[in-house]
């Protein structure tokens, strides 16, 4: 079975993208296994120095799942089976790593995600995971 990786972010680009990605899957004799993947950003600084590790690991998890809300409501009513991960890291690293580690066979992407600097051309994250990946990335606008 096809699996796919789809990053996903808390922005609207990325909640566009699921919709459209979902779309695609009819191209599939059999609907691939699907991962969403949230990755939060490391906290800054000594914040470990002061807040236990416990509670910095549930505020990712609280934030991941906040971020993966719209995900998986659209492909809850879509029907569409899924599996959800949240890593902390750098994005397109984690990305790539995740990948490889799971053996997609796909990373579904939108073009770009938050920031319009960032945003010039495609956003940094994709430019990045298309330069890491060894993996096919298909860029869903």
């Amino acid at each position: 079975m096809l699996k796919v990786l789809m990053p996903i972010d808390d922005s609207a680009h990325s909640s566009q993208t699921v919709i459209e990605a979902i779309q695609l899957l009819d191209w599939y004799k059999e609907t691939p296994e699907i991962h969403l993947l949230n990755i939060q950003y490391p906290l800054d600084g000594n914040v470990s120095l002061f807040i236990h590790q416990t509670d910095i690991k549930q505020y990712h998890q609280e934030e991941g799942l906040k971020c993966l809300q719209r995900a998986r409501d659209i492909f809850d009513e879509a029907g569409i089976a899924y599996q959800f991960h949240i890593v902390v890291g750098d994005p397109a690293e984690m990305i790539v790593q995740f990948s490889n580690e799971y053996q997609c066979d796909l990373i579904m992407m939108g073009p770009r995600g938050q920031g319009a600097i960032k945003n010039l051309l495609l956003g940094s994250v994709t430019n990045k995971v298309l330069q890491l990946s060894t993996l096919p990335v298909l860029l869903v606008k």
